[in-house]
């Protein structure tokens, strides 16, 4: 198998949809992904309520540049995300994207709603928002970002937000060695198969992601049907070892993705002269939530339903 990846210069977010645009063109056009008429899952990553000042969430540039392509394709787009922190709501409304959704016509929607599904050889009992799982087509999009716990985040991390409600720390709690909790990932992703991911890397974030680390200025969207592919590219857009990565290094062990860089084939722009060779990578901290980590999370659900908000 061999996977073709595409890269584009995106200096600025009003460069946006040129450059999205140009992804599709490079890797086929959108056809290659989506019907006419399909209900498509834009996932972003909406992880907590920052504004688009910040690097931590998606961009609504990137966002709203693929609505546009997919509304105008004839594909019926809404974005949903289930965040860590508060709800897609909130998120969305942060990153003042909300008014530009609702006047393309692009519902918003609470990845909640789980359907208990068999996930991966271990049969974990993963409760998948019904809206993911009744998509046509699964549009990844996440940020280009350094995390706390596995070093950095490209690609497949994202799918984690489809877990409906605030389940995901139960999941650090149960699945608490590194291994264990990227191979979820992988089958998570694996189980959801997005058609395609784009990654944010136009800003990025080092330091102590994935909220609170560093903004720098990359300049670079990233795409592929392929997620590994997509890991290693990311890593070498920032001169870091992908075997750095666990997320990459337990793929290698299930036998999931490309990892022979000779099988990946780079489409678009050049980046071999821009490496961005000071990334900052975090200083690690464990997967595992303790079980009062666990409780808080749990009360703060019941907090925020109390108070009328769909958490």
């Amino acid at each position: 198998m061999e996977a073709a990846i595409a890269v584009t210069r995106c200096s600025t977010y009003h460069d946006a949809d040129g450059a999205v645009a140009r992804l599709f063109e490079l890797l086929g056009g959108i056809k290659s992904f989506v019907g006419r008429g399909d209900s498509v899952l834009l996932k972003p990553n909406c992880i907590a309520p920052r504004s688009r000042r910040h690097a931590t969430q998606t961009h609504p540039a990137i966002i709203l540049a693929v609505a546009r392509l997919l509304k105008d394709f004839g594909a019926r787009p809404f974005v949903g995300d289930s965040p860590a922190w508060s709800n897609v709501y909130t998120c969305i409304k942060k990153l003042r994207l909300d008014a530009d959704l609702q006047r393309l016509g692009v519902p918003v929607k609470q990845l909640d709603k789980p359907v208990w599904c068999d996930i991966g050889g271990r049969n974990s009992k993963v409760g998948i928002s019904r809206h993911a799982l009744e998509a046509d087509v699964i549009i990844n999009l996440p940020k280009f970002k350094t995390h706390q716990q596995l070093t950095a985040t490209f690609a497949v991390k994202n799918m984690f937000g489809c877990i409906a409600g605030k389940r995901k720390a139960m999941w650090h709690f149960r699945r608490g060695r590194t291994e264990e909790f990227c191979e979820l990932l992988i089958d998570i992703y694996r189980h959801l198969a997005p058609a395609l991911t784009i990654i944010d890397g136009v800003a990025a974030m080092d330091g102590q992601g994935p909220i609170h680390g560093r903004d720098r200025n990359l300049g670079w969207l990233i795409a592929g049907a392929e997620p590994i592919a997509c890991e290693r590219i990311c890593s070498e857009l920032v001169a870091v070892d992908p075997a750095e990565l666990p997320i990459v290094r337990q793929a290698g062990t299930m036998g999931f993705g490309i990892h022979d860089r000779t099988k990946i084939k780079t489409l678009g722009d050049d980046y071999s002269g821009e490496i961005l060779r000071d990334f900052e990578l975090p200083k690690l901290v464990p997967v595992r939530f303790s079980l009062m980590h666990v409780v808080k999370s749990k009360c703060r659900q019941v907090v925020l339903l109390a108070r009328g908000i769909r958490a």
